[in-house]
């Protein structure tokens, strides 16, 4: 069976961004979403790791400075430590994520108090995944809940996330790159 973080590093991307994600300085800072888990769906359909990835988040917590000036600062860091990488980089303080959401998707987003917090909000629960590194050089996973759905390519709507109006589009793109995935449910479920 293929394990979720040596596919995760498999993708060259991810695996430098993991190496030099402390450089940034920042505070619970995580690699989630889309380059960990469709690394892995690459792995189990044998495909190149880095295949139909649009892009590489990173959350982080600050909530000692919710301005888009700290977080731009933070963003323009990123750029110069990640500047070689051939990746579009997105990264996120997850502390002012509820400033803006209504804004940009039309329903309210209650503020986390974590990173680990906002990767249990993914519209689809299967996609709740994130990596971090440790200081012994270890990684620590994040999967609230759990790696079953991941690996049978469940696609099943996430309740604790705030806007469940995109999640069909989101399975549906999921499965125009990954065919084998199959859509569970897309009614809140817990």
């Amino acid at each position: 069976m293929v394990d979720l973080v040596n596919a995760a590093l498999a993708n060259p991307i991810n695996r430098a961004i993991l190496q030099r994600l402390p450089m940034l300085g920042l505070n619970d800072a995580w690699l989630v979403a889309g380059s960990v888990y469709q690394s892995y769906w690459n792995a189990l359909a044998g495909r190149p790791p880095t295949e139909g990835i649009k892009d590489y988040d990173i959350f982080y917590f600050d909530d000692a400075d919710l301005s888009y000036a700290a977080e731009d600062a933070a963003i323009q860091r990123a750029r110069l430590v990640f500047a070689d990488l051939d990746a579009l980089i997105d990264l996120k303080n997850q502390a002012r994520v509820h400033l803006w959401y209504r804004d940009r998707f039309g329903s309210d987003y209650p503020p986390v108090t974590s990173t680990a917090e906002a990767i249990g909000r993914f519209q689809i629960r299967c996609t709740c995944v994130g990596l971090r590194p440790k200081s012994d050089g270890s990684l620590e996973l994040r999967a609230p809940y759990g790696l079953d759905e991941l690996t049978r390519g469940d696609l099943v709507a996430n309740a604790n996330c705030p806007d469940q109006g995109g999640a069909a589009a989101k399975a549906d793109s999921y499965r125009k790159r990954w065919p084998w995935l199959t859509i569970a449910s897309l009614n809140q479920e817990s």
